[in-house]
Order: structure tokens, then sequence, then C-alpha cells
């Protein structure tokens, strides 16, 4: 399992702690380009994104969140299937701008290679995302702040990405991937939200991968660079306080579907 977190307390209410300098962040990268693999017996000849979740695909979730926390605009980089992406979008996009950037090398590259894609798409501040998460939409409200990574507590039964978080709540370092390392204390939820000159050197450090043919790498290593040499400014934003699952394989969409039971998903998710 890569991580359900869930939690009986309701999500605090309480104003973020953190500096609120500059206007909340309306835009969204969505990267939708793999062919979700480890899921392939779920699919059914749709792509990753489009599988359901308590009767609404993972997409659906996903716009439903943006829209009610106020976002406007939305680039998504689809590659497997990407047709029946864009026409869900075309459907279901309820007044967002939406721009799609196709991966025609899908499925020979990683997530790198998407979030390289979409550099000239983005001019501005956004919220990374990837299209195999659902979550309470509350819980993006915090995200609209530049410089925040989502980070829920480790537990033993998920993998993937972990980061270590200071006393104040920065970002110290990275253990990208998860696999033959060391956990660190907290877990990411793949949800980042990257101001414009932050975003104007990630996009340097991309070119500079992709250029020499690192196109199978995690994006996150970039910013594991930046945060050893301590120009990853990124404070968390934890996702423990909520409901928030990763899906990859059955066992995630199975307890997927436990946690956002029809019983407890909004109206607007299940509309």
């Amino acid at each position: 399992m890569t991580g359900v977190q869930t939690c009986a307390l309701p999500i605090s209410a309480r104003p973020d702690q953190w500096d609120t300098n500059g206007p909340p962040v309306t835009t969204a990268l969505l990267l939708a380009a793999g062919a979700g693999t480890r899921l392939r017996s779920e699919l059914n000849g749709l792509p990753k994104c489009l599988v359901e979740v308590s009767g609404t695909p993972i997409l659906g979730h996903l716009l439903s969140s943006l829209v009610e926390q106020g976002f406007e605009r939305l680039v998504v980089v689809v590659g497997h299937r990407g047709d029946q992406v864009r026409d869900y979008l075309d459907l279901h996009a309820d007044g967002l701008e939406v721009e799609c950037v196709e991966s025609h090398r899908y499925s020979e590259t990683n997530n790198i290679y998407s979030l390289w894609l979409a550099r000239d798409l983005l001019q501005e501040s956004f919220v990374l995302m990837e299209s195999d998460l659902v979550f309470d939409s509350r819980l993006l409200r915090r995200m609209r702040v530049s410089n925040r990574i989502a980070v829920a507590a480790f537990s033993p039964e998920m993998n993937g990405t972990t980061v270590s978080i200071d006393e104040s709540g920065l970002v110290g370092s990275f253990s990208v991937g998860g696999l033959n390392r060391r956990p660190l204390s907290h877990k990411t939820v793949n949800l980042y939200s990257l101001s414009w000159p932050i975003w104007q050197e990630v996009g340097r450090r991309l070119d500079q991968r992709i250029a020499a043919g690192k196109v199978n790498d995690y994006y996150e290593v970039v910013f594991a660079d930046m945060a050893a040499e301590g120009s990853f400014p990124f404070r968390a934003v934890e996702f423990d306080n909520g409901r928030w699952t990763e899906i990859d394989t059955p066992a995630d969409l199975l307890a997927a579907e436990q946690l956002f039971s029809e019983a407890l998903v909004s109206p607007l998710l299940r509309s």
C-alpha cells in the first residue's frame, strides 16, 4: 500500500501559521501520462486517472477539489489513452481553463519527463499534483500558498519518497523513491506548491537532466538536490488530519473505496 491516511477529527480551521505573502495560487499542473501498469487488472481499457473511486473517476475527484478550492487554470500532461482523458476534461472541467500537453514518450520515461514537458505552459506559481490521488478537498486549501509540500507521518505500509521535517516545519532532506533507502519521518503526498522563482530554478535543472538523457528519473531528485544545497525553502503541510489516498495497486483501490465510501464523500464529489 502506498499510503492511506484517515482521522476522525475534523480538519483544523485555524489559519496557516506560515507566511501568506502574494495572492493565492490559482493554477495547477496534473501529471496524467502514465499507463498505471501496477493497476492493470482494474483498468478495463481506461487510463489510470479514470478509474472510479466511490462512483467517481479519480480525475473527477481532483477536478471537484480544484474547483471547490478556487483554482482557475489546469495544465494536464497526458500520454497513455490521452484522448479519453481529454474527452473527460471537456465534459467535466466545470469552468476551469484547461490546457493539455502530450507526452509521446510516456512508455519509456518517468515523471521527470512529464514535468519537463509542461515547462513552457507555466509562467506562474502553481500546484503540482499526480493523477493517482484522492483527498478531502479542504486539504488543498493550504496548498494555495507557494512553496509548500504535502506530507503525512510515515508508517510501515507506505512506500515512495520520504522527507525529513525540522522543528519549524521546513523540509530538510529527501529519500527519493524509497527503494533500498532508509525512510525519513514523513511520506510525500505528491502535492507540491511551487512559486514562480523556485519553478524557474527547477526548470533549469530539469533542462540539464533531460539534456543528459536522465528521462527515467523521478522529478523529486531535483528537489532532493536543491534541499541538500539549502535552496529548497519548502514548508510541510501535514495531511494526517484528513482523508487522502494514493492509488497504485488493486489493494490501494480497495482501500480507497473503503475510505471514500458513498456515505462519506461530499455531494460535490458525487455529482
